[in-house]
């Protein structure tokens, strides 16, 4: 105990006279975290909103209007929380006529989405069945028919083309960078923008790239098995390029004349193997984000009798950050089973043990070290720092450490650094507590550790300051 002591603090009285370190070892919790850029997402709406009727959705109807929620707490019983949105509109919702854009409706989504505690993932879907731009068709855009009869785009129409990337060009010079726009998805052409319709690779290629260099700064997600995923990562080496699908959990069943029901072609077997060799994006998911979409939804599973553990444990075994069940109810049976889903996907930081000195002076460095656990699936993509708070009095001063939290992979970390006490702490005790914050020094990231609050500050310990 320093002779500049008059008394042993009280908090420190179980530490012997000679002792100068202390290690703090705060425990694990299962609570789950509303973090950003990460778990399960809603669809077509926002925290708050009602879910879907039963089993149905809609591709078609992007948000239009957003009235104040149903549901004042924002929670739903029914399905996980979230703190992701995932809009789709179609093109001719959002470009209603040549050159005029209706970009008001996706500020009032982000804004929507920042009041509920979502950030939001948008496609823009050249056209869904009947859903197509009505003044493209005028100018004299070419269309298709389908093998169902469906009237749809030809995406190598050369009208098509130049409107399709003008909107694009559009967008992006609005919105690239925004930060409520969580990522944006590569769709190209065909329905939904899923599969890329009847574009050559050549077209392909040359929608690709509008997507490339006009967004910079937003996250780009491709969809995966498309002529785009192939084309992306070898165009494209030093981007950091997402993937997405649009059918995890088909292990179809349905009457199938000749083929043994369980030896029938589905996504799980056999696309989504084989895309990630060929596409090269098998390793994607240690740089950028991995986002799955049901097929069909969780209650629909249920009722096709599928081996909801073995779809679970896929999406972890492809490092999924952010899944989307399209805001139809989870079975009551399932749902702690989408809950601990919902904690794993992406990444999750359990601090294992701080150690730091007993005390100090302002004007010397502390030597601190941290052991901590990713004991989610995947990294963090996006800046953060580790930031300790010092608590006196009235006095909070935040501390930004030089360490690189997008770094923490699935699994164990360590650093150590010597930390500047701030200057403006007084002789006495001062409480230390830990968070990741934002480049505005604001909290924003919890650690899963049992005394973190809503704030998301996790208390650490205390420090004696000795007077000079």
């Amino acid at each position: 105990m320093s002779k500049k002591l008059e008394t042993i603090s009280d908090w420190r009285k179980a530490y012997g006279v000679d002792e100068v370190v202390q290690r703090v070892r705060p425990y694990e919790t299962d609570r789950l975290f509303r973090n950003p850029h990460k778990g399960t997402t809603t669809f077509q709406r926002f925290n708050g909103d009602p879910l879907y009727p039963d089993v149905q959705w809609s591709d078609r109807h992007g948000p239009l209007k957003f009235p104040a929620p149903k549901n004042s707490d924002l929670h739903n019983d029914r399905y996980p929380d979230t703190a992701i949105a995932y809009c789709r509109w179609v093109w001719s919702d959002l470009e209603q006529a040549c050159g005029e854009y209706r970009w008001d409706i996706v500020e009032k989504a982000f804004a929507t989405g920042a009041k509920r505690g979502q950030t939001v993932q948008v496609r823009i879907q050249p056209y869904v069945k009947k859903a197509l731009p009505e003044w493209l068709l005028q100018l004299g855009a070419r269309t298709v028919i389908d093998k169902d009869g469906n009237v749809g785009l030809d995406a190598n129409c050369p009208i098509y083309k130049k409107h399709f990337k003008a909107m694009l060009r559009s967008f992006a010079k609005k919105f690239d960078g925004h930060p409520s726009l969580e990522s944006f998805d590569v769709a190209y052409g065909g329905p939904f923008g899923e599969t890329g319709g009847n574009a050559t690779k050549a077209t392909a290629e040359e929608l690709v790239d509008v997507y490339f260099k006009s967004f910079k700064k937003t996250q780009l997600l491709v969809m995966l098995g498309s002529k785009g995923s192939y084309y992306a990562p070898k165009a494209y080496p030093n981007r950091k390029i997402g993937w997405r699908i649009d059918c995890i959990g088909d292990l179809r069943n349905e009457e199938h004349p000749g083929i043994p029901w369980n030896a029938r072609w589905n996504h799980m077997y056999d696309q989504y193997p084989k895309s990630l060799a060929t596409t090269g994006l098998h390793d994607a998911w240690k740089v950028a984000p991995v986002t799955m979409e049901t097929c069909w939804t969780v209650s629909g599973w249920e009722r096709l009798g599928f081996d909801v553990d073995y779809i679970i444990e896929e999406m972890y075994r492809y490092h999924t950050s952010v899944f989307m069940p399209k805001s139809c109810y989870v079975p009551e049976k399932w749902r702690l089973k989408f809950d601990e889903l919902n904690r794993k996907l992406g990444y999750r930081f359990v601090i294992r043990q701080m150690k730091f000195p007993l005390e100090s002076t302002v004007q010397k460095k502390i030597d601190i070290e941290c052991s901590l656990d990713n004991v989610g699936v995947a990294p963090l993509y996006n800046s953060y720092d580790f930031a300790l708070r010092f608590r006196q009095n009235k006095l909070d001063e935040i501390v930004r450490l030089s360490v690189a939290p997008r770094t923490w992979g699935p699994g164990k970390h360590w650093f150590g650094k010597k930390v500047s006490l701030p200057k403006n702490l007084k002789p006495g005790v001062v409480e230390i507590e830990c968070s990741l914050v934002d480049h505005n020094q604001k909290a924003s990231i919890s650690f899963a550790n049992e005394k973190t609050r809503d704030d998301h500050w996790l208390p650490l310990t205390k420090m004696d300051i000795l007077f000079s």
